[in-house]
């Protein structure tokens, strides 16, 4: 597809993933991959048992110009969510590297979103519970994330 043949945001449909199974969240782990997350944008709500994490995330799914959108996951059946490494600020921006799952107690475990810089941020989940949804329209992004690939000698 060439650079005039390119969707508009307009075209762009909103993508809507459930995830319940470990294949599941690997495609969400993949549209999740270098999101942009305000510290402030993350709740945890104890009594309704849910994690959700609001964040601008980039587009893998489109070569559209416009690859940035606002999107939100939600985790349920969620009993413990524990910080590491996490700046204090609401305001601080952090680059989400990648989602994971590691089930302790099947069918529960512990979902881990892994950022940038060593921070981490892991829920205890009695299920595999999640749902991701774009917020917005698209937007374009100023450039796509760039990853140093190891060079084999």
């Amino acid at each position: 597809m060439g650079a005039d043949d390119r969707p508009s945001c307009a075209d762009l449909q909103p993508l809507r993933l459930l995830a319940q199974d470990d294949d599941d969240l690997a495609i969400l782990s993949a549209a999740l991959q270098n999101a942009v997350i305000r510290r402030g944008d993350i709740s945890w709500e104890r009594r309704g048992r849910r994690l959700t994490v609001r964040m601008t995330r980039f587009r893998w799914e489109t070569d559209a110009e416009c690859a940035r959108v606002l999107a939100a996951v939600q985790l349920g059946d969620v009993t413990h969510v524990r910080a590491r490494g996490m700046p204090k600020s609401p305001d601080a921006m952090l680059e989400l590297l990648a989602v994971s799952y590691d089930p302790e107690t099947v069918p529960g475990g512990v979902f881990t979103f892994m950022f940038a810089g060593g921070a981490d941020l892991q829920a205890d989940v009695e299920c595999i519970d999640a749902v991701m949804a774009d917020l917005t329209e698209s937007w374009p992004a100023r450039s796509a994330p760039a990853h140093d690939e190891a060079l084999e000698e």
